[in-house]
């Protein structure tokens, strides 16, 4: 952790972990102000969890969320007053604690000279001179001239961004691209669930996000803010402002962990854990490897989330586990689904069943994790079957997965490019959105009724490409989405049920039936998508996924 000194009351730092709160107070530190929002990264502890760690060690803590670059007058204005009323010193952080720097500085305009304001910023180094022209005029960003201008802006450095991007350097390699994301560190995230059943040590699932960035792709490391698409711009963090001819938009999703009440403060403890956390992942195989007897818990939140199969993969790895150790017959499983089937696609549940079967695994449909007392060990369900009025039942555990509802990144939510729902608003098949056609997206973040999956970005990345080469030279779109996605199943350690499938569930099989029959349990797709795929992901998506996935000709014009 690196305490970076601001003024004699304000020190500003990166993400602090709860772990860092001895030394905070040894530094002399009397009060925390939080800018980062919860749910904001996947290696991120919550707030919640900060402040227990800094309420046991006397120090006042303050949420003051900031969505990345979006900092309003009325939070510079909370920001200055909470530097009054909270004893000092205070130190603030964010992701990089750029953000607490920004909210410093604009608190100050009224009562020191931008040369000493931005001084004292460089001095900490931060390189405030983005939101001078905010300092100057009043808070609002001038966007008729961007600080960077380029033919193709891709947001979000994910498995969709670089692939896309890899994709049209591909097929056009004088493109000026940039790919926007503030990250350091890109994961695999399918393999967390492997993590968490034993199978992959955690470290296997990361690389540096800049041994990724293809050649010749500009990456600039920053949060977006907010979209002014009339003006073919994006407001990044520390109001700087990128100009672009064409813009992809693929962030992801968020994990909304703070919508079940109780979740933050007992998540890696109580028996309390979650594969969508790379840091929770191997909690989980602790937990599995350790457990002898009682009531395990696996949940699943309300669509929409990413591979719809990992929660129920989490509950067959862990019941294989017990299974091998003979211990089964002495841990009772129960999956609580908020939906009311096993899986969407009705092909692929017969296999499942059997394993449903195998484990002893309860199925209880309609329920939807809402709170969790970690400490007590009970969960509580809301029930909500169709034609029934809605109930609350608690259910004691000794172990629980949890798979946390998801939802749209808070900028995509409250930008001009959503839909309704906060998904960005595109044609399901050319993948442009419906109202800016200068303007594609793919990947979890998009509106489209497909599987979030890695394999649905793995397809999607060749169309947009395709369709934004054809718009430069002036062509209609000429390669089309068939909602493809792919959720390989892991029933037991060395078989997978490897589900493929397309928008209205119909089967899109990768091989003749003859070799693998994605309806049953393989150990042939084991070995393809667990033991082959990792390895050679990351060298898949430099390549754009051209040879995994060739775009299919657009057959209805748009």
């Amino acid at each position: 952790m690196e305490l970076k000194r601001i003024s004699p009351d304000l020190s500003v730092s990166p993400q602090v972990m709860p772990t860092d709160i001895p030394a905070i107070k040894a530094a002399g530190f009397r009060s925390i102000i939080c800018n980062r929002p919860d749910g904001e990264g996947a290696d991120q502890p919550s707030f919640t969890e900060v402040e227990i760690a800094a309420t046991r060690a006397g120090i006042e803590m303050r949420y003051l969320p900031i969505t990345a670059g979006i900092v309003r007058d009325e939070d510079t204005v909370a920001f200055g007053q909470a530097l009054r009323d909270l004893p000092g010193p205070t130190l603030a952080y964010c992701r990089t604690g750029t953000r607490s720097a920004t909210l410093w500085a604009l608190s100050q305009a009224r009562h020191a000279t931008m040369a000493e304001i931005l001084a004292a910023t460089k001095s900490a180094g931060y390189d405030l001179n983005g939101v001078a022209r905010r300092l100057a005029n009043g808070g609002k960003t001038p966007t008729d001239s961007g600080d960077a201008k380029f033919d193709v802006v891709i947001v979000g450095g994910g498995a969709a961004g670089i692939s896309v991007a890899a994709s049209l350097k591909a097929r056009k390699s004088s493109l000026n691209i940039a790919l926007i994301d503030p990250a350091d560190v890109h994961y695999y995230q399918p393999g967390w669930t492997m993590v968490g059943g034993g199978v992959f040590d955690a470290q296997t699932t990361a690389r540096t996000m800049g041994s990724l960035i293809p050649d010749g792709v500009h990456w600039i490391k920053g949060a977006v803010a907010a979209f002014e698409p009339e003006n073919n711009a994006v407001i990044l963090d520390g109001c700087k402002v990128v100009k672009y001819d064409r813009l992809v938009v693929c962030p992801g999703l968020k994990l909304d962990w703070a919508r079940i009440e109780g979740l933050e403060e007992t998540l890696g403890r109580n028996g309390v854990t979650s594969n969508y956390r790379y840091d929770l992942a191997p909690y989980t195989w602790q937990l599995v490897k350790t457990m002898k007897k009682g009531r395990a818990l696996f949940t699943q939140p309300p669509m929409p989330i990413k591979c719809a199969g990992a929660p129920q993969k989490a509950m067959y790895l862990s019941g294989d586990a017990w299974f091998r150790r003979g211990v089964l017959k002495d841990v009772e499983i129960q999956f609580m689904n908020a939906g009311g089937v096993l899986f969407g696609v009705k092909d692929y549940v017969p296999a499942l069943m059997e394993y449903i079967k195998k484990y002893n695994a309860g199925l209880n449909f309609f329920h939807n994790l809402v709170a969790v007392d970690g400490p007590n060990k009970i969960a509580t369900f809301e029930v909500a079957e169709p034609e029934k009025e809605k109930t609350r039942v608690e259910v004691e555990f000794d172990m629980i997965h949890v798979c946390p509802p998801q939802v749209a990144p808070d900028f995509i939510r409250v930008s001009p490019l959503a839909d309704q729902a906060g998904w960005i608003d595109v044609d399901q098949s050319t993948l442009r959105h419906k109202a800016f056609d200068n303007i594609w997206s793919l990947g979890d973040v998009m509106n489209a009724p497909n599987a979030k999956t890695a394999a649905a970005a793995r397809k999607q990345a060749p169309v947009v490409a395709e369709n934004i080469v054809a718009d430069i030279a002036g062509r209609s779109a000429v390669a089309q989405y068939d909602g493809y996605g792919s959720c390989p199943l892991t029933v037991e350690r060395g078989k997978i049920v490897l589900a493929e499938f397309g928008y209205g569930g119909v089967l899109k099989p990768s091989f003749p039936k003859v070799l693998l029959d994605g309806t049953k349990p393989t150990r042939a797709a084991w070995f393809l998508k667990e033991r082959m795929l990792p390895p050679i992901y990351w060298k898949a998506m430099l390549r754009g996924h051209e040879w995994m996935a060739k775009p299919e000709p657009l057959k209805v014009a748009e």
